[in-house]
Order: C-alpha cells, then sequence, then structure tokens
C-alpha cells in the first residue's frame, strides 16, 4: 500500500479565508480541489444555492407537459426502471409521484440475467399489449437506439431520463433528458439517475402547484445517490445532505425495516450507513432475484410486509456476500500467472453469476489499484462487469471495443457489456492493449491519500467536529484521512467472524485510543512494534448509549522514529 500525503495549504492561501474557517478545513478543501473561499462557504452550507433549475435540463417542459396530459386524462403510464439501488429508489419515486398527482402508473424492472440491463423490446411489446402509450425511463435507455425505435412502431411515447454516459447515438424518442448528453445546458452534469427523476418529479409538482411536496423524496434521492457511487459535490451534496436529514425521520416502512433487520438505529444513518447497510441490501435483489423485491419494499405498506420483504434482503445479500468471497478467490487463482504484470484483469468462469460479477471486479480493482473485469461464461455469450481507477476511463474502452460487444454501458468507473463466446479472446487483448497504453507510466499500486499529519495526541471532540462539517463524505469528498507518527501499541488481537480484522489499543503522549483495522489482520502474522505509523480515519462510535472517539486505521507501519 502506497502513501502518498497532499501538499499542504500555502500560507498565502490560507490568508484568503476568514479566521472562522478552522485551518484543517481550508486544508480539506485544497486537497479537494476547493480553493474559492466563496465555493468553500457554499460547500459548507450545502444550501439550496446547490441546486439548480430543473427546466435546464433538456426536454423537461416537454416531458411535464406529455406526463400531465397522460395524468389529466386517465392515461395509464410505465415506469421502466433499471434492477440496481440507484433504479430502484428512482422508480419508486417515479412512480409515487405520478401518483400523487393523481395519475396512473405501473412499474416495470426488468430481470438482470433474463433481460439484462436497459430497455428492452420484448418488454416494450408486453406494456404495449396492456395498452401502455406512455413509458418514462428512470437510470437506463440513454444507449437504447433500436429500442427507442420499436417504441416508435408500436406507438409507444418515450421519455428516457438516464444520467449515464452517451457512447453512441442519442435515441430518437419523444424526450431525451441526461444531463451528460450534448446541448446540455444544465449546470451540473453528475446527478444520479435516481437525481434526474427527482428533478423530473419537482417540474412536475412545481407546474401543478405543489413544489414543497417534492423535499418528501429526498431520502430516496439520498439512498440512490450514494448507492451509485456519483460525485458528492455541487447539487449532490445538497440532495444527500437533505437527504440524510429527511432518511432519518423517515417513515417509509421498508426503509424502517431494512435499518431494523440490519441491527441500525433511525436517527444515526449516515452516508457510510447508506454504503454499507441499505445499498447493498437493496441491491441484493437485482444480483440475487429480481429487483421488483426491492422495488415492492420501497413501497411497502404495511408493517408486516416490510418487515418480511426486508427479512428476505437480509439472507440475499448475506448469500451474496459469501458468493461474491467465493468468486473472488476463483478470480485470483486464474489471474495469479498474470500478476503483477497485467495492467487489466479479466477473469472469465461458467460458475460466476452476473449479478455478482461488478462487486468481484471492484473486489480485484480496489486489491489491486488497476482495471478489472469479471465474466459469466453462458452458453453462447457472456455478461460482464467492468470497475475501474481513476486514471482509465472503462466505458471509453469499451467504446474502442464495440465491434467485439453486444451491447455495452454505464460510467468511466462502472460498466456493463455482452460478448459472444467467440470474441473473448479477442476482447481480453484489446482491453489489456488499451490499459497498457491508457496507463503507461501510472504506478499501479493502491494507494491512500493523506489529508494531513496530526500528532495523534492532539485530537479530540473539536476535531471531530470541525471533520463533521465535510459531511456527507463519498466519491469526489472522500473522508478526511490522517497520518500519525511515533504510535504506541498498547495492545492488539484479532477480531471478526473470520478474525480477519484487527484490535487495536493505541497511545500518544498519555492519550490512548481505541482502533479498528477492517482487514488488517495480516499485520499479525508477526509481532506488531511497539511504535508505528498509522494512517486512519476519526469517528464516533456508539454502543449501548455511550459515544467514543474511535480510529479506523487503513494501515501502518513501523516507526522510523
Amino acid at each position: 500500500m502506497k502513501w502518498k500525503k497532499l501538499s499542504p495549504v500555502p500560507p498565502e492561501h490560507l490568508s484568503r479565508f476568514p479566521d472562522g474557517i478552522h485551518p484543517l478545513l481550508v486544508q480539506l478543501f485544497y486537497n479537494r480541489g476547493i480553493t474559492d473561499p466563496q465555493e468553500a462557504e457554499r460547500f459548507l452550507a450545502a444550501d439550496k444555492r446547490l441546486v439548480h433549475d430543473p427546466y435546464l435540463l433538456p426536454g423537461m417542459a416537454k416531458a411535464v407537459a406529455r406526463i400531465k396530459r397522460a395524468v389529466l386524462n386517465g392515461e395509464a403510464i410505465a415506469v421502466y426502471g433499471d434492477f440496481d439501488a440507484d433504479g430502484v429508489t428512482a422508480s419508486a419515486l417515479m412512480v409515487q409521484g405520478i401518483q400523487r398527482i393523481g395519475g396512473k402508473v405501473i412499474p416495470y424492472i426488468p430481470h438482470r440475467v433474463d433481460e439484462g440491463h436497459g430497455l428492452n423490446i420484448p418488454a416494450l411489446r408486453e406494456l404495449r399489449g396492456m395498452g401502455i402509450s406512455l413509458v418514462v425511463t428512470v437510470d437506463c435507455g440513454i444507449t437504447a437506439v433500436a429500442e427507442a425505435e420499436e417504441a416508435r412502431k408500436l406507438g409507444i411515447e418515450l421519455i428516457i431520463t438516464d444520467h449515464h454516459e452517451v457512447v453512441g447515438p442519442v435515441p430518437q424518442a419523444f424526450v431525451v433528458m441526461d444531463p451528460k448528453i450534448a446541448g446540455s445546458t444544465y449546470p451540473f452534469r453528475e446527478l444520479a439517475g435516481v437525481g434526474v427523476a427527482y428533478k423530473l418529479i419537482e417540474a412536475l409538482f412545481r407546474d401543478m402547484g405543489r413544489g414543497p411536496e417534492v423535499e418528501s423524496y429526498l431520502d430516496l434521492v439520498a439512498v440512490g445517490t450514494v448507492a451509485d457511487m456519483v460525485p458528492l459535490l455541487g447539487e449532490n451534496r445538497y440532495l444527500v445532505k437533505r437527504g440524510i436529514e429527511i432518511l432519518n425521520r423517515t417513515e417509509r416502512l421498508g426503509l424502517l425495516a431494512i435499518i431494523d433487520c440490519a441491527g441500525r438505529e433511525s436517527g444515526q444513518l449516515d452516508a457510510d450507513s447508506i454504503s454499507f447497510v441499505l445499498a447493498p441490501r437493496l441491491n441484493a435483489a437485482g444480483r440475487m432475484d429480481h429487483a421488483s423485491i426491492s422495488y415492492d419494499l420501497l413501497m411497502a405498506d404495511t408493517i408486516d410486509k416490510a418487515w418480511k420483504l426486508a427479512q428476505h434482503l437480509e439472507t440475499r445479500n448475506a448469500e451474496r456476500q459469501k458468493l461474491t468471497n467465493q468468486f473472488a478467490a476463483i478470480a485470483e487463482e486464474q489471474l495469479a500467472p498474470l500478476l503483477p504484470d497485467a495492467p487489466l484483469l479479466i477473469a472469465a468462469d461458467t460458475e460466476f453469476r452476473a449479478g455478482i460479477n461488478g462487486v468481484v471486479a471492484g473486489k480485484l480493482a480496489d486489491k489491486y489499484y488497476r482495471p478489472a473485469v469479471v465474466l459469466e461464461v453462458g452458453e453462447k455469450e457472456s455478461m460482464g462487469s467492468g470497475r475501474s481507477i481513476p486514471e482509465f476511463n472503462m466505458v471509453a474502452a469499451f467504446v474502442e471495443c464495440a465491434d467485439l460487444l453486444l451491447h455495452f454501458g454505464g460510467h468511466a468507473q462502472a460498466a456493463g457489456f455482452a460478448v459472444l463466446n467467440e470474441n473473448i479472446e479477442a476482447l481480453r487483448q484489446r482491453l489489456i492493449g488499451i490499459a497498457r497504453r491508457e496507463l503507461a507510466g501510472v504506478e499501479l499500486q493502491p494507494t491512500i491519500r493523506i489529508d494531513a499529519e496530526i500528532p495523534l495526541s492532539s485530537l479530540g471532540m473539536p476535531t471531530l467536529n470541525i471533520l463533521k462539517q465535510m459531511e456527507p463524505c463519498g466519491q469526489a469528498n472522500p473522508v478526511p484521512t490522517f497520518l500519525s507518527r511515533a504510535v504506541r501499541v498498547l495492545d492488539y488481537r484479532s477480531v471478526g467472524n473470520d478474525g480477519e480484522h484487527l484490535k487495536l489499543r493505541l497511545a500518544d503522549q498519555g492519550v490512548t485510543w481505541d482502533a479498528i483495522g477492517f482487514g488488517l489482520n495480516h499485520h499479525a502474522r508477526e509481532p506488531i512494534p511497539p511504535l508505528v505509523d498509522i494512517v486512519y480515519r476519526l469517528k464516533l462510535n456508539r454502543w449501548r448509549g455511550q459515544e467514543t472517539l474511535q480510529l479506523e486505521v487503513f494501515d501502518f507501519v513501523p516507526s522510523a522514529l
């Protein structure tokens, strides 16, 4: 693991900020590219100044008028969503929003394995057979060129709301609403799929004189936005921060049931709670069963139904974790002969499952710090998922391989595709060649970015209160990470179901700390020296009604002091 300590903020830059802003905050802003005091003030406030007019999104006025006409005429509307947490929350939001203004609406979420990602023609034909003439997509559709043409032939007017990268021709739909589309004047391009859906409902509600009601959906927006790992800057920062406030007092029975089943307490949720508790469980349905289970949970109107569905997701998520570890072990065994030279990792096996490919690819990318692709090999074609590192644009690489792929789409850091088995080896060689070109000179080693070096003894609750101003943390606004040197190790032991974690007792200048190192038990194979340099985050630990400060250690080495 490589440590990269970021440069201290220059004194002349520090002097530009008001006395009321702590120098540590200025350092954190500087590390995240926020150098203007006014921008920093807006970041801290995270208020509605970060919010943009929904009518700046392409096609918004036309979409609002069409949905209003459908509602007034009693026309049934289908909401076509994706099967991940972003798509499921977006589907629930869009359905509930249209229902609130009196619309008749049905959901459609495709099966990940049987139908694949995005719009598909058989589903459109099925919806048309049900009398549907207006389909609104959420979190999908931007690559659906053939499907949009078929919708037109079927007599379906198609409103596409999406946020994925545009990787080819834009579908000729009734409306295509995506902040990344060429010519979009929307000032913020990094909305999640649920964020774009929210902007459409915001515009609808405003048009019908119900504007203030739209914020009641921000709990769903927060969950979907954090789950999809889009940057938590700009408008997303407001949507998630305000959304977490609403989430902590939500009356949505499905979310309350998930929180309860996971052993968490409503009122104390943050972005980490979404990333590590809510999102994996909502995603488990689409990965292991059908995403409609998560959708039904979010729409549950009785405690009994919500509890049963939440328990089901709890079980399926545990199974997903087990399979993830199993498949990761298979992938690592395949890839061992290629490391450390391969600039990109590709593992393929008939045992893999399409719903878990992305999670396994993510584990490989994190562990080996290089792009990773995992394929479930079928009889004639294979389904694959890729996860990447900041220096490599995965979806751009797939664009260069388009002639080998049946279809593909996604983001720079996460994308999916299908490929004929006869093209797998050619795809492997081409992707490796692209990675070798794009990553030339890049040190392919996991790196911890360190915000500042601080004496451990100087930290306390005031420091935590300063750091809380940076929340919610996530993509593009990582949790502040610090380095402290010559920390004394008083005690350590293995913890966790498999003993993979490390519990430590640390001390510096007479101040003692409890610390946890997730996945760091390999450090204990040899005796840990009495003095270590540690890289960590400061966190609040809640246990049996008590709150104490704790260190979450990411890595440590013997101290040279």
